[in-house]
């Protein structure tokens, strides 16, 4: 059976490319699984990773055990309130119940979960075994939304379907098609606002609150950070709506736009000048004279305040190579920071790029950007020779391959405990910079073992 769902997500109706191609041209374009190719996240973890960061539901992972091991809780992922995403509930499948049908065993499963905690939503995701098995999702979920009066939310972004992305994009058509827009708030302003992304890594999203705050801006839905049901739920109220860093989850923003009339962009929080275009974004959607004053007036305000130790950190930068290597959500967005600080991205990849995110990349370092296609440690390595790189920049895995070629590493993706989003996060990401490469210890390790150095005459 489809998902009436999951037709929307291979839709686009804003997209300009996609409806003057051909059939066959489309089918060549789509995703054709080949093995190890959700080795960095597979369609189910995409889902569960975008909806768990609304962080008072219980999410519900329908099927065996190994199935419930969610990597979330070891992202650098916070939330100001409730910790009921991090427990871990399941249905725990066993063979009886994949051979004679587990429908019974979730509904026993959503009903003890909403008795003992009480949440305001459930959602609950299928895997690779419940896909298989055929068991009806969307059935057991409607049974048991009106036993217990909570809704319970079906995802069908079962892992063999393909990349993470995906994941993420379906997880997006749930959100558009079953929760946003069935909650009528009393506070709606015309100043409400909708993050969309950006997953709150190491705190983030609160360096970004305060500043638009203080342009009188409210978040009412901070969608995939630190969220709430009933906030997310009452987001067709915005006013507008801002993508942070998140391609995969640009059809929630068209969707809402389509269905509510919210206009949206696409931004970063991400240096200095990125912070500032957002800023301008949402002044720009939301109109008025008065506002668009206040926002160049905070602008100048906040530039002024970091520009002498963006300065500090910029002389003793400039020049420096780097080589960077992140998802593609934030590749784009952190090649312009680190031009903030003078840091010259001589090589860049994403993990399965986009090419969409390999045209960005090509926009901001020209186009003779040297791309990473392959990720084995000799490539990295390689290239960094090659381009005599000072840094790696990348995810916490490539941690050990820097240390080996004796390169200076800093973390970037989710494992990281540090914000660089905002104004004050573009002075810690030179801050982390610069202790990464001046640090005494690379002198020491390039020089040589003792026994190779030539004793003096």
């Amino acid at each position: 059976m489809v998902n009436p769902d999951s037709l929307r997500t291979f839709t686009e109706s804003a997209c300009d490319r996609g409806d003057t191609k051909s059939v066959k041209k489309r089918d060549s374009g789509r995703w054709k699984p080949r093995p190890g190719e959700v080795l960095g996240g597979c369609t189910f973890d995409g889902a569960i990773s975008t909806l768990v960061p609304i962080a008072d539901s219980a999410h519900i992972v329908h099927g065996p055990i190994g199935c419930a091991g969610n990597s979330w809780g070891s992202r650098g992922i916070l939330t100001s309130a409730h910790d009921l995403y991090r427990r871990g509930f399941t249905s725990d499948l066993s063979e009886q119940d994949i051979v004679l049908g587990a429908g019974r065993r979730l509904f026993a499963t959503i009903a003890e979960v909403v008795g003992r905690h009480r949440p305001p939503a459930v959602f609950v995701y299928e895997t690779c075994v419940t896909a298989m098995v055929g068991d009806d999702l969307d059935a057991v979920c409607l049974a048991a939304a009106v036993h217990t009066g909570v809704p319970v939310i079906p995802v069908h972004g079962a892992g063999f379907l393909g990349t993470r992305n995906l994941g993420a994009r379906i997880a997006g058509t749930v959100l558009l098609e079953r929760v946003i827009g069935t909650v009528e708030p009393d506070d709606v302003t015309d100043l409400d606002v909708t993050l969309i992304g950006g997953f709150n890594l190491a705190g983030e999203l609160w360096e970004v609150l305060p500043i638009l705050a203080r342009l009188g801006l409210r978040v009412r839905a901070c969608i995939s950070g630190d969220a709430r049901y009933a906030d997310v739920a009452a987001a067709h109220r915005s006013r507008a709506t801002m993508v942070v860093c998140s391609p995969a989850l640009l059809g929630l923003a068209l969707g809402m736009e389509e269905r509510h009339g919210i206009p949206w962009f696409e931004g970063s929080f991400y240096g200095v000048a990125a912070t500032s275009d957002a800023l301008r974004g949402f002044a720009r959607l939301l109109g008025g004279a008065e506002l668009a004053q206040r926002t160049e007036e905070l602008i100048a305000a906040e530039q002024t305040a970091v520009r002498p130790k963006l300065a500090s950190y910029r002389e003793r930068l400039a020049g420096k190579r780097a080589i960077l290597y992140t998802d593609e959500a934030r590749s784009w967005s952190l090649i312009a920071a680190l031009a903030d600080l003078g840091v010259q991205v001589v090589a860049a990849g994403t993990s399965r790029s986009s090419d969409d995110a390999i045209r960005r990349i090509h926009e901001v370092l020209g186009p003779d950007a040297r791309i990473i296609d392959e990720t084995d440690p000799s490539n990295f390595l390689r290239i960094a020779d090659e381009t005599a790189a000072d840094v790696l920049i990348a995810g916490g895995r490539n941690m050990y391959t820097a240390l080996k070629g004796r390169l200076p590493f800093l973390d970037i993706n989710q494992d990281r405990h540090v914000p660089y989003s905002g104004y004050r996060g573009a002075v810690e990401l030179g801050h982390q910079l610069d202790r990464a490469i001046s640090n005494p210890v690379w002198a020491h390790v390039r020089a040589g073992a003792p026994w190779d150095i030539a004793a003096p005459a």
